[in-house]
């Protein structure tokens, strides 16, 4: 039976979408990393928030160091932490660095894989497919970090099957905005979406309505084609009124949509979202 525990989150107070899968033949912990946004509302973190990242990031740690694989989607600080130390021994699956990647992924990746290269099995993941007893761990081509063309460059998705579920982890595809990638994931039928919702807190700046639109849409009939619950979190978490602005799949499919703190069972601690009126309280 497989097992998934959500780690770290913006529901859960930091900017993440760590999680931790257990199968009858492997442990995985995917995106093993967290931050925190440096500037909001022009404030940078509250105490809260830097206790809170202290505290997730030994969580990381501890289910990173009893996993066999490791799998990094892309180089953002909130996705990998190349600062940390679990690599050693692992199986450790990543995002490809000489293919559709930008610049900046690019030096962060190329760092980072010189600097575990040495100690655990490396692997660059897209589009590859790996069996473990019978569980199938795959990856899916890149695809944009949003919307088409987008300067944050690509991420990869990661899909884990075994006999009693299937999951994909489709990290920061951001609803998903893009048709591609609402087509691949109906393609991997899964029982599970782990997914972050997309930014509509920068609407009308870096995400347009139309954006919105077709995020909502593409989600819409993920689930009606696939009947997925659906782990939204991440930068949809950053915005107060993220139910009001990315209404429509909440009022059609409330029933299968959580939040890594709901799906725990826990109430939604979205500091950064809080974090100006947290300020204020402390002052």
């Amino acid at each position: 039976m497989m097992e998934v525990i959500p780690l770290a989150s913006d529901s859960l107070g930091v900017r993440s979408m760590a999680t931790f899968v257990q199968t009858q033949d492997i442990t995985i912990t995917i995106d093993p990393s967290a931050a925190l946004g440096p500037k909001r509302y022009r404030l940078p973190p509250t105490q809260k928030e830097l206790n809170t990242l202290k505290r997730v990031k030994k969580i990381i740690h501890t289910y990173a160091l009893k996993s066999d694989i490791l799998t990094i989607s892309h180089y953002h600080y909130d996705h990998f932490d190349p600062n940390e130390t679990f690599y050693a021994g692992k199986k450790v699956f990543t995002k490809n660095i000489n293919d559709l990647i930008n610049k900046s992924q690019q030096k962060r990746g190329s760092d980072f894989q010189k600097q575990i290269q040495d100690i655990c099995e490396l692997t660059s993941a897209d589009e590859s497919v790996h069996s473990f007893g019978s569980t199938y761990l795959s990856f899916s081509p890149p695809f944009f970090h949003g919307p088409e063309n987008v300067r944050l460059g690509y991420v990869i998705m990661t899909t884990i099957k075994d006999d009693s579920k299937t999951i994909v982890h489709a990290s920061d595809v951001q609803g998903p905005v893009t048709k591609e990638a609402a087509e691949y994931i109906i393609k991997q039928k899964p029982d599970l979406l782990i997914m972050d919702g997309p930014p509509t807190l920068f609407l009308g700046w870096r995400f347009s309505t139309q954006n919105v639109t077709d995020a909502a849409e593409n989600l819409m009939q993920i689930i009606s084609k696939t009947n997925c619950e659906v782990l939204l979190d991440h930068h949809l978490l950053r915005d107060l009124n993220y139910k009001k602005r990315f209404s429509e799949p909440y009022e059609k499919y409330d029933e299968n949509i959580y939040t890594f703190a709901e799906y725990l069972g826990k109430e939604n601690n979205t500091l950064e979202a809080h974090r100006k009126s947290i300020w204020e309280k402390d002052k």
